[in-house]
């Protein structure tokens, strides 16, 4: 009897402290724009990802890239952000540079693992002059709209620019237009010359576009062999636009530049926190056969092998020790390359 009542009680026990070490707990990530890619990623982790790991996870939209580091900071309850690789490399720049600013963010971000390349599509008029991504010097470029959905393009454009041509893009020559707002400026106003979509494709403004839209709009292509186009490095890549993204505008694939996303962490060093967001990790691991499946096309991209990270970046170790060990028991096969220049 006193065996029977011993082990009720153990078992009660167990079961009190299963229970609550996997109570659900809120948390938040920081994505971009509602109608944006990075938003769709974030839905499609709290749909099908969270609840496995006891997490209610509250999707919120934002300004993008820039904010979230900022965000991930200040956001109470923020502990999971969609940022650029080029913005985290800026960071990691400014930091080696000497800036302070740059220096605290640095210490303070971590990422969790790489997921899909963003696609920049650089779009001009029909019957421009420009054929290349290295022809837009002194071109009137709208950037996008931070806060909008075209809010990650402006780091990414100019970062590109900086490097193709040692400068930024002219004050004058900047604009923060909508795209959609831009595009009218484009076709009909020919107030701005370049319209940058950053966006995994197929980028839903573009592929809705009717037929003939190639009598209005075309786009730019990325030659990487050319002297402008080779200073292009670091976080930003040669990726392949498919014709089939976009059947009314192009008849065959074209090359153009695309900056990897990451998902992205504080370093959190409160124990139920880091023992979370590693049940999160071993669950999106678990998850992802589910998230190719159902979610967007992009997570077809995604590979939980962790790639060597460019200089100052940093992986957040709980989450980096469960991915590792997933993908070591349960290997994954071989996930489409994220970009691919033909």
């Amino acid at each position: 009897m006193k065996l029977k009542v011993l082990l009720a009680i153990t078992c009660l026990a167990l079961t009190v402290s299963y229970g609550k070490a996997h109570a659900v707990v809120e948390y938040k990530i920081l994505t971009g724009a509602e109608s944006g890619i990075y938003h769709t990623i974030g839905r499609d982790l709290a749909k099908l990802v969270a609840p496995g790991a006891d997490i209610k996870l509250q999707v919120v939209a934002t300004g993008g890239s820039v904010a979230n580091t900022h965000l991930l900071v200040t956001e109470p309850g923020a502990k999971l952000a969609i940022i650029q690789a080029g913005v985290l490399q800026a960071i990691a720049n400014g930091a080696e540079a000497g800036s302070a600013e740059a220096r605290e963010q640095a210490k303070s971000l971590r990422v969790v693992m790489p997921l899909f390349a963003t696609e920049l599509h650089y779009l001009v008029r029909a019957d421009s002059e420009m054929n290349y991504l290295h022809d837009i010097k002194n071109a009137r470029i709208n950037v996008g709209d931070v806060g909008g959905v075209g809010g990650d393009g402006g780091p990414a454009t100019q970062a590109i620019y900086r490097m193709m041509f040692g400068q930024a893009i002219p004050e004058k020559n900047v604009s923060v237009d909508s795209n959609e707002a831009a595009l009218v400026k484009l076709v009909i106003d020919k107030t701005t010359d370049v319209v940058v979509v950053a966006s995994g494709q197929p980028a839903p403004l573009i592929a809705n576009m009717k037929p003939g839209a190639n009598k209005f709009v075309k786009l730019l292509k990325f030659d990487v062999n050319q002297p402008l186009g080779m200073q292009v490095t670091g976080a930003y890549q040669p990726a392949t636009i498919n014709a089939a993204s976009y059947p009314n505008l192009l008849a065959e694939n074209l090359t153009t530049v695309a900056v990897s996303a990451y998902l992205v962490t504080f370093d959190f060093t409160v124990k139920d926190t880091a023992s979370t967001l590693a049940r999160f990790a071993r669950q999106l691991c678990q998850s992802l056969p589910t998230l190719q499946a159902l979610g967007h096309p992009k997570w077809q991209e995604v590979s939980l092998n962790l790639p060597t990270l460019g200089a100052g970046l940093s992986y957040y170790g709980p989450t980096e020790k469960e991915l590792r060990a997933c993908t070591a028991s349960q290997p994954q096969e071989a996930a489409v390359p994220a970009v691919k220049a033909k």
